[in-house]
């Protein structure tokens, strides 16, 4: 089956015991045993398996072309069970401009555990090489990252480690955060990736109204680690929430064109505005490793990034006249929201590390929602002045 088919039918099939086509929302938290060590169905306590997780589940992985898919509370929960399967000792090397979020986990959190973090030169599998050490147990890549947009080339980073052996005798686990592209336009597990992780709260979900989380795995031995880590560290998805989720994901290829149709004519809009210095989007032909657009994209999600003319204050009155488009901080939503990053999703930083990477005071983030193109770009043009 395609992809739209998947979304509307892997997981969803109508129930076999009422006929209802929409997957029941399973309310409970434990399951009739027959007899001592005897399951009477598949599950036992909700914590370790639920019939609504695992219908999430099972569509999470056909769309992201897996074997497994993990759902979690949040997507920081899902990364931080990732993160489980690492040693003290060990060594991650990620590239120089992710999610805040993650940044705050790999050097608040897990540097108690003694795991290091090795930061590369630049967003290219060259810079990831030059840094691989025997310690090396895990290579974290976002394409395209959060908030500038980079394109990051996970194929040939792939293709890089294949070869690679730390001082274990095993090969680093390639990690690509799919949150922006969400599955509907970017499969990292068809280019070599060994481990897909989501905030599920963003486009997979699509309405903001639901905190979730995924990890897509195919490998058995990764799956099994992840999954006693699900149950062991209990950081799993609610009922509802998973109904909400995979309600979204039925609408998720539409959508996802729809934020694309819209981004496309917003980048364009702001690049020829006088009041903004640069744009970030992936669609221009002179963005840097736009090539990747084709070789690992189907399409872009509805994401862009820009730089203001002048100080905080410029952002500030910018915002402040905004009307139809949203402040805050998600994205990924049916509506149109904004954010100033440097304040919020990258305020984990230190300010030195976000000027290194380019977040800058006058750095504002656009999530395009699926509203009239029209509309938004009347809002951006009367916020700009």
């Amino acid at each position: 089956m395609k992809f739209a088919t998947l979304a509307v039918h892997a997981g969803q099939r109508p129930d076999p015991h009422t006929g209802a086509v929409t997957v029941p929302v399973s309310f409970v938290s434990t399951f009739q045993m027959d007899a001592v060590g005897k399951l009477r169905g598949e599950f036992e306590y909700a914590r370790s398996g639920n019939p609504s997780r695992h219908a999430l589940e099972i569509s999470l992985a056909a769309l992201e072309g897996a074997k497994y898919a993990l759902a979690f509370a949040s997507g920081q929960a899902a990364s931080t069970a990732c993160l489980h399967l690492l040693e003290p000792g060990d060594e991650i090397v990620t590239l120089p401009n992710i999610y805040g979020g993650t940044f705050r986990l790999f050097h608040n959190v897990m540097n108690k555990y003694n795991i290091t973090v090795k930061t590369a030169a630049e967003a290219e599998p060259e810079s990831v090489k030059a840094v691989l050490s025997e310690k090396t147990a895990m290579v974290w890549t976002e394409s395209p990252s959060n908030p500038l947009l980079t394109l990051f080339d996970i194929g040939m980073t792939a293709e890089y480690l294949k070869n690679f052996r730390n001082k274990k005798g095993t090969k680093p686990l390639l990690v690509t955060d799919n949150t922006f592209p969400s599955p509907a336009f970017q499969n990292p597990l068809s280019l070599g990736a060994d481990i897909v992780t989501h905030s599920c709260t963003k486009y997979i979900g699509g309405h903001s109204d639901v905190i979730g989380g995924a990890l897509a795995v195919s490998d058995e031995g990764v799956y099994q680690k992840l999954k006693f880590y699900q149950n062991a560290g209990g950081a799993v998805q609610s009922p509802m929430d998973c109904y909400l989720l995979q309600r979204g994901l039925r609408t998720l290829p539409l959508r996802m064109k729809k934020h694309e149709e819209n981004a496309y004519a917003a980048a364009e809009f702001l690049r020829g505005h006088k009041n903004i210095e640069e744009v970030f989007f992936p669609g221009f032909a002179d963005f840097p490793n736009h090539f990747l657009v084709k070789k690992q994209m189907s399409g872009l999600p509805g994401m862009v990034s820009f730089k203001i003319k002048g100080d905080i204050e410029a952002v500030k009155t910018f915002f402040s006249r905004l009307e139809l488009i949203i402040m805050a901080e998600s994205l990924g939503g049916v509506e149109s929201l904004t954010c100033h990053p440097a304040s919020t999703s990258h305020a984990a930083l230190p300010p030195e590390e976000r000027k290194k990477i380019g977040i800058t005071d006058n750095l504002v983030r656009l999530s395009l929602g699926i509203e009239d193109a029209d509309d938004l770009i009347a809002d951006l043009k009367n916020a700009l002045g």
